[in-house]
């Protein structure tokens, strides 16, 4: 069995999230979006699919890296193919990105999975069939009736615990929002969604991610006042200095690292130095699954938790296969929009929640994602 061809498909989709001049998203009109489904073909038919923002994948990636590694290899050598990914990003000029590295490890696992008939969590390993989530708000904004004020923050955590969630995440305020960065706001923010959900509801809070020591240490000391669960990327991730520092003065778990690069290289020595209580990784910042397995299992190593950073499928099977990792990150989530209604290119969202706050493991093979493959043949902008 050999990868014969690998294809992107670029295609629209209709959307009513937005970023605004930094990155963040929040609700919008409804507009189109661009996605891509990256198409590994091995030459028995078999194929694994993944999506991502066009232009991680765009064609001088595809074809100087992705190509150049993948064609005529048996895809079940999948750690193999991913050393030799990995070897090419120190002369790519920071071109091959560990995320794009990731996509193409999805859509392998996918192959895999599919050609199995199985559940990635499965072939990862299969250590549950559910997870509790929390819900994952999206950052603050200055949107009347949505995430703009303190009250309005607690307001969406009472309908976020009837909807079943046992454990809700908030992004606070950030730049470009007029006020932003506060300190002073986010703890209000805080204070105003545990009097809302009152003492049994695990809270955590994902900070303004370049704040100083000073607010650093003040919020984190009211945070431990109102019993939170945990306290994630308040200051820049590549001082980890500072993260030793903080984590030194606080009795709240410091979640991390999110964002920072070096796979499970960099995590390790934040391990070594003290630099976090729980330690954090996703599919698409660390490089895709296998290093996100390995994350987790040097954690455990350590007696630590790995919290796996962000939703979607690749990150649920993971989750589905450790035992050190309490939480599905559920989100982003907002007033304004429904996040049960799937994308147009997928028949059926990959994390539906139970009543009881739950979110079970696909059954379907490979990722588990129920792709409309018409829906995104009708829409296709181009073919690569």
């Amino acid at each position: 069995m050999r990868i014969e061809s690998i294809k992107v498909t670029t295609f629209t989709y209709p959307t009513r999230r937005c970023s605004d001049s930094a990155g963040h998203s929040h609700p919008g009109d409804e507009s189109l979006a661009k996605m891509a489904m990256l198409t590994i073909t091995a030459d028995d038919n078999s194929q694994g699919y993944a999506f991502v923002a066009p232009e991680i994948i765009r064609p001088y990636i595809v074809d100087s890296f992705f190509k150049k590694v993948l064609i005529g290899q048996n895809p079940f050598n999948r750690e193999k193919i991913w050393h030799e990914l990995v070897h090419w990003q120190r002369g790519s000029a920071q071109q091959l990105t560990d995320r794009a590295i990731a996509i193409v490890e999805q859509a392998i696992w996918d192959l895999i999975g599919r050609k199995l008939n199985m559940p990635v969590h499965k072939l990862l390993g299969g250590y549950r069939e559910k997870v509790p989530a929390y819900g994952s708000t999206m950052c603050g904004d200055e949107l009347k009736g949505g995430l703009s004020t303190p009250d309005e923050y607690g307001d969406f955590a009472e309908k976020l615990v009837l909807k079943g969630y046992k454990a809700i995440k908030i992004h606070t305020w950030m730049p470009p929002v007029s006020f932003a960065p506060s300190p002073i706001m986010d703890v209000k923010a805080c204070a105003a969604v545990r009097e809302a959900v009152g003492p049994d509801i695990a809270l955590m809070i994902d900070g303004y991610h370049w704040y100083s020591r000073s607010d650093a240490i003040y919020i984190g000391r009211e945070l431990q006042k109102l019993n939170f669960t945990w306290f994630e990327e308040p200051m820049e991730e590549q001082s980890m200095d500072s993260y030793i520092w903080l984590s030194k003065n606080l009795d709240i778990d410091i979640v991390g690292p999110e964002s920072l690069s070096g796979k499970y290289l960099s995590r390790a020595d934040w391990v070594k130095h003290g630099a976090c209580d729980i330690l954090r990784a996703g599919v698409n910042s660390a490089g895709g699954l296998t290093p996100c397995l390995k994350v987790a299992a040097l954690a455990e190593s350590f007696g630590m938790d790995c919290e796996i950073h962000g939703n979607g499928a690749p990150n649920l099977n993971v989750i589905g296969a450790i035992k050190n990792c309490r939480w599905y990150e559920r989100g982003l989530l907002h007033p304004f929009l429904n996040y049960d209604e799937p994308p147009a290119y997928l028949n059926s969202i990959v994390d539906p929640m139970d009543k009881d706050g739950f979110v079970h493991l696909p059954t379907l093979p490979g990722l588990g994602e129920d792709i409309n493959f018409n829906y995104i043949a009708t829409n296709t902008l181009t073919v690569e």
